[in-house]
């Protein structure tokens, strides 16, 4: 096969500075998946969006000077990212995804970002106002912990902890909401002690 057309194609899987002609957008993560080593390490997934964006590295950097190095962190929160047209690669400027502002900041964040191998050039993200969002998460793990609160023995809290729908519910907590698994889990300890504290006074 020697056609190449197919091998200049925008991927239409992620978003792309293209995508972003029109104007800037504001955009509310869902999760973060990290694969260190692989070409594009960092796959973020965009709320409403069936496209995810795969941050260069030079904004990998901003996400971290900003928000730190845990990803998990980074579910509910936003960004404001733009075309800018003055990216280069391989030495022409072909245009890239920029970050222009983050919520979670109190101030502006200054980092030095490289431009080439001998010059680096201040990058500064403002602070991003976004209006509170309805928390999924933290309602599908509050409505999980009322579920175990309410359980009467220890068979039913097992059945319900084989239930496939609660098993995905944790999983995807532990992924993406750590301090929420948490409180699902000690809920479900508190829950395994008072049930057989209630079979013990039934004996």
């Amino acid at each position: 096969m020697s056609d190449l057309s197919e091998t200049i194609l925008a991927r239409s899987d992620q978003i792309n500075a293209d995508d972003l002609l029109s104007g800037p957008r504001t955009v509310r993560i869902v999760e973060v998946h990290a694969e260190p080593g692989a070409e594009q390490p960092v796959t973020i997934h965009i709320e409403g969006d069936s496209k995810v964006w795969r941050p260069s590295k030079s904004m990998r950097r901003v996400l971290v000077h900003c928000w730190g190095p845990d990803g998990a962190q980074y579910a509910g929160r936003s960004v404001t990212i733009y075309r800018d047209p003055s990216v280069t690669f391989g030495g022409a400027q072909v245009g890239g995804i920029r970050i222009s502002a983050m919520s979670h900041l109190e101030r502006p964040m200054t980092l030095a970002l490289a431009e080439s191998r001998k010059s680096r050039k201040p990058f500064t993200v403002q602070p991003l106002r976004v209006e509170p969002q309805d928390d999924k998460a933290a309602r599908a793990a509050a409505d999980l912990v009322a579920r175990v609160d309410a359980v009467r023995d220890a068979p039913e809290l097992d059945a319900l902890l084989e239930d496939a729908a609660v098993k995905r519910t944790r999983a995807r907590l532990a992924e993406v909401r750590a301090e929420l698994a948490r409180d699902v889990d000690a809920a479900v300890m508190a829950a395994r002690e008072r049930t057989a504290n209630s079979a013990g006074d039934v004996a």
